[in-house]
């Protein structure tokens, strides 16, 4: 299908948060200009292709039983849902990043359990760790990409695939108790959970936080992806409050004062974070940094 969005679009900008890692095998951005997206549906699993032109025209391709509805769902994930109009800018440097980022959008899979599982993976632990942990669970548990998508590509791991995962093949993935009892206690409930993209908002967020081992920190996370929630903030973050923090006032922040300093974007307040990071800005490195523990040594 070619599309042509009524809005400017930065297609790396608006997929990247779907994006775990450089090795990520749900995701793939080649250097020919193509991106490549794997995804669960109704109708059964999919690969979605998608190729911007100079014109601003994009080009999606779609493949497997799911093909059909990912592509009814590409403007959505593209951001056309996306309502920026009462977004008011408070600070300099998002105001910089928004006026250098028109493309800047926030998009929406429409899917919940796809997004749940790798925001699971990531509950406490480093992102080697749980990027690792997501490479392996998608190897061994999610199908084989449908359609000429690049080698090695799969399909994240279903509902029922996850249930069938035995105790010592967790702990092979490096996947604690805690996070792999999480995501058996969503996959449960995994036909239900999908609701949450429809209740949208905090209280979509809310019914996720209903599966024990899903706080607010996880249901944010999700809430960003599933349905391009533009005020959900991932509180209880080790790198957001200190990003925002010396982006905004020169001096790290906790979860108290990220509320505070975020207050006066509601209720958009997420999407002044996502300017924050697109524009680059980072937590300074200095001190020690937290050691990779490998779960399955112990």
């Amino acid at each position: 299908m070619r599309y042509r969005p009524p809005f400017t679009v930065d297609l790396g900008a608006v997929l990247a948060p779907l994006r775990r890692g450089k090795g990520d095998p749900c995701f793939r951005a080649e250097e020919s200009g193509v991106t490549w997206l794997t995804g669960n549906t109704k109708d059964g699993p999919g690969t979605l292709a998608f190729r911007r032109f100079a014109d601003g025209e994009i080009e999606a391709d779609a493949w497997g039983p799911g093909a059909d509805r990912l592509l009814t769902g590409v403007p959505a994930l593209l951001g056309a849902d996306d309502d920026d109009s009462g977004f008011v800018a408070h600070h300099d440097p998002v105001a910089r990043a928004r006026r250098a980022m028109p493309g800047l959008r926030i998009g929406a899979t429409g899917r919940v359990f796809d997004v749940l599982i790798p925001a699971v993976l990531e509950q406490k632990v480093t992102g080697y760790e749980a990027r690792r942990s997501w490479r392996e669970l998608c190897r061994w548990y999610g199908e084989p990409a449908p359609g000429p998508a690049p080698a090695g590509m799969r399909v994240p791991p279903t509902p029922r695939a996850i249930l069938s995962i035995v105790d010592w093949k967790w702990h092979k993935a490096g996947v604690d108790l805690s996070r792999r009892k999480a995501l058996v206690f969503a996959a449960q409930v995994a036909h239900r959970l999908e609701r949450a993209a429809e209740l949208r908002g905090a209280e979509g967020r809310a019914w996720l936080q209903k599966v024990p081992g899903i706080g607010v920190w996880t249901a944010a996370e999700v809430a960003q992806r599933a349905w391009g929630d533009a005020d959900a903030v991932s509180f209880g973050d080790f790198h957001i409050p200190t990003v925002v923090g010396y982006a905004l006032l020169g001096e790290p922040l906790d979860d108290a004062g990220l509320a505070e300093v975020l207050a006066p974007y509601a209720p958009q307040r997420q999407r002044a974070v996502r300017y924050l990071e697109a524009a680059g800005f980072q937590r300074p490195r200095f001190g020690p940094r937290y050691a990779v523990r490998d779960y399955r040594a112990m």
